[in-house]
């Protein structure tokens, strides 16, 4: 899966170096096999973006985009749209991308839910469904968010540095760190299907779709 992951990333036409951050050596050596590029990071971060803040610290670049492992199913043209808004507005500090919620996801807190402004900044994650709707009242757009972020290089450091907060601890959800510290997500709207791999029942739908969908 991570093969399949790297190269999509790779395959972006904003991205100019593709890595792998793992504490896992079998990890590291898997990626090194197939020839990509992959570092060891401590075994001590507690989440993905920390991980990412210490390899970033390593690079010269101005954007960096973290691509989470286990969606095999991310196109390229996706982090292109994540990583756009950054070349017209030089205070955009991260990004992340959105799609409609399909049936049966809103309760599902392994999809992870979304509200926006009415400028398409995030202004809340969680696992639970929301936006909720009272009875009588139309409901409100709801979106699932997909696992990809972008951040100034600046902002992952400090963010990094920022000590994990309530509500990051109480979700699992560490882009609420973020929100908490004031610093705006701007999300961006994808139609492409993707899967992320939170499940042994998630792997399995990926492995029954058509060779065409899962290979670069």
């Amino acid at each position: 899966m991570i093969e399949h992951v790297y190269r999509r990333a790779a395959a972006a036409r904003t991205v100019a170096r593709t890595i792998v951050a793992t504490d896992d050596r079998r990890i590291l050596e898997a990626v090194r096999g197939f020839g990509g590029e992959a570092v060891m990071t401590s075994p001590s971060h507690q989440s993905g973006t920390d991980r990412l803040a210490e390899a970033a610290a390593a690079i010269e670049a101005d954007v960096i985009v973290n691509v989470q492992g286990d969606e095999p199913l991310l196109a390229p043209e996706t982090i292109d749209a994540a990583v756009a808004p950054f070349a017209a507005d030089a205070a955009l500090q991260m990004s992340t991308l959105r799609r409609a919620i399909r049936d049966g996801e809103l309760q599902n807190p392994n999809v992870t839910k979304v509200v926006i402004d009415r400028e398409g900044y995030a202004m809340y994650f969680s696992r639970a469904p929301i936006p909720f709707t009272r009875a009588g009242q139309p409901a409100a757009p709801a979106w699932a968010h997909v696992g990809l972020y972008v951040y100034r290089r600046a902002t992952l450091l400090r963010l990094a540095a920022l000590p994990q907060t309530a509500m990051e601890r109480a979700e699992a959800l560490e882009q609420l760190r973020a929100l908490e510290h004031g610093i705006r997500i701007r999300t961006v709207e994808t139609t492409h299907a993707t899967i992320g791999v939170d499940t042994r029942e998630d792997l399995e739908r990926v492995r029954a779709l058509p060779s065409h969908l899962i290979t670069t």
